[in-house]
């Protein structure tokens, strides 16, 4: 046995590996990005598939081929493929399939901050998450068990402090786990899921969730360490580690699986204490799911509903202490285009010609930032382009209001958009921020790159093919740091009816 510091990604990448999976499929999203890159490591296959959506069906038909399949992406991402999860509850699996699920408290490169423990208990899906990097391991194997066990997929939840944080984890660097494989299952009455099949297939979603509900008060994913009876706390993830440090000696109830609740545990810890709090980052998941059940405690009264808890914020809102405001010695550095990014000529010459710019999320996001100050929206991947689209069809000017995508993301969900404005005859002018990467979440490849996660060559999408095969018939490409060139084509193509593509082509700066 061997003691490595891992990340809380790694950790989870490493569970996976222990625990038998074949195949592995994400998309990159931070926090959750290093999971993939650090699973396809192993003899195992790994992709980096085209949207979260495309990943879960892909390990959805990895599962029902009889092997353990592997989903990451960050918490905005299962958004993406929501559809998917809340069907796949109801159908159940063959080979056990966990999505590992990274939320981002405090938005540290978020467009928002919610908490997908809700969407578990949405879709009666077991969601389970782990407080260190040791437990991300450990419990990532046992996730696979009771994705068996029920017939159901898993939501491994966890956060940014969870996923980047190293911890000690012992291994067994002899091992190789045995890659189960079954056989293929998919019988028509469980996997079709017309009206007929649903109905039934709901009722099997509700009594397995009451079968898991027993499971709840029994599992070793939930423990009570008891200590000073004065005051108990009931948490989860991180904030275990926050309750130790911050309230030492007192009794906790750490939380590993979230849902279900073990409901009857927590009534008879919270009957040895005189007070308890629940202590949790984000929703009051935890505390409103107690209240419910009639149980008295304290928790978004006293702790923050906003943003991401440390052991400072925890100690000075329980002892009504007010946050010291410090002045920093070093001087705030927001972020900002790299030296030599093609975006930059890009954005420069938005902003000179005062145009309306509707983005979405990647690098170039920060064309917001001064000294451009050119994105004026960014709300979800690939929404750019239909937002100019939109504001278009509500009479403004085809030559007042643009659109910017990456590359990856318009690989991810910006070509339908495309479809869609050829189809329903749009004027609208669609720039392609085409560096050769998925920059922002560390240069990882993509189907426009022609390279797979493992470095392996590939089909190389050709976006200007791809482009006019769609019925775009105003396609140019260009290096957007050439911008006294960039400044005529962008006020050529704005003038012409029908939908236009610029591919501003320049590879990252970054690329070795």
């Amino acid at each position: 046995m061997k003691k490595l510091l891992m990340s809380g990604d790694e950790a989870i990448a490493r569970g996976a590996f222990e625990a038998g999976v074949s195949c592995g499929f994400g998309y990159p999203g931070t926090p959750s990005t290093e999971i993939m890159e650090a699973f396809s490591e192993y003899d195992v296959y790994a992709e980096w598939s085209i949207n979260e959506k495309v990943a879960l069906e892909a390990a959805t038909g990895a599962s029902l081929g009889g092997v353990r399949a592997l989903v990451t992406m960050k918490h905005v991402g299962l958004n993406v493929a929501l559809d998917a999860f809340m069907t796949l509850a109801y159908t159940g699996i063959n080979g056990g399939l966990v999505i590992a699920n990274a939320d981002d408290p405090g938005m540290h490169s978020s467009q928002n901050e919610q908490d997908n423990r809700i969407l578990g208990k949405f879709a009666y899906a077991p969601v389970i998450e782990p407080s260190s990097s040791e437990e991300a391991r450990d419990f990532m194997i046992k996730a696979y068990d009771l994705s068996e066990e029920f017939d159901v997929p898993v939501l491994f939840r966890f956060t940014t402090r969870i996923a980047h944080a190293r911890g000690v984890v012992e291994i067994d660097e002899s091992l190789k786990p045995e890659k189960k494989k079954k056989p293929i299952s998919v019988p028509w009455d469980k996997y079709v899921m017309m009206p007929l099949n649903a109905k039934k297939r709901r009722v099997v979603l509700i009594d397995r969730y009451n079968k898991m509900k027993q499971f709840a008060e029994t599992t070793d994913l939930n423990k009570v360490e008891m200590g000073d009876t004065d005051i108990g706390f009931i948490t989860s993830g991180v904030c275990y580690e926050y309750a130790k440090e911050v309230f030492p000696g007192k009794s906790l109830f750490k939380i590993g699986l979230l849902n279900p609740l073990p409901i009857e545990r927590i009534k008879d810890f919270v009957s040895k204490v005189k007070k308890v709090y629940v202590l949790e980052e984000l929703e009051p998941y935890i505390e409103d799911y107690l209240k419910a059940q009639g149980i008295n405690l304290e928790g978004k009264s006293i702790f923050p509903l906003i943003g991401e808890l440390d052991p400072d914020i925890i100690r000075d809102s329980f002892y009504k202490k007010e946050h010291p405001k410090t002045a920093s010695a070093v001087p705030p550095r927001p972020p900002s285009l790299c030296a030599d990014c093609g975006h930059r000529g890009v954005f420069k010459v938005l902003n000179e010609m005062n145009l309306i710019v509707m983005g979405d999320i990647g690098c170039y996001t920060l064309g917001a930032l001064p000294p451009f100050s050119s994105l004026h929206t960014c709300i979800d991947m690939g929404s750019g382009l239909s937002h100019a689209y939109g504001a278009q069809k509500a009479g403004e000017s085809p030559e007042k209001v643009v659109a910017v995508i990456g590359d990856s993301t318009f690989m991810h969900s910006g070509v339908t958009a495309v479809i869609n404005q050829v189809y329903n005859g749009a004027d609208t002018l669609n720039i392609i921020l085409d560096n050769r990467t998925t920059a922002m979440t560390g240069r990882q490849p993509h189907p426009g790159t022609g390279k797979t996660i493992k470095g392996a060559d590939s089909y190389a999408v050709d976006f200007e093919k791809l482009l006019s095969a769609i019925g775009v018939e105003h396609i140019a490409v260009i290096d957007p740091l050439k911008v006294a060139d960039l400044r005529v084509l962008i006020n050529d193509f704005i003038k012409r009816k029908g939908v236009k593509v610029i591919i501003a082509r320049r590879p990252c700066a970054l690329i070795k």
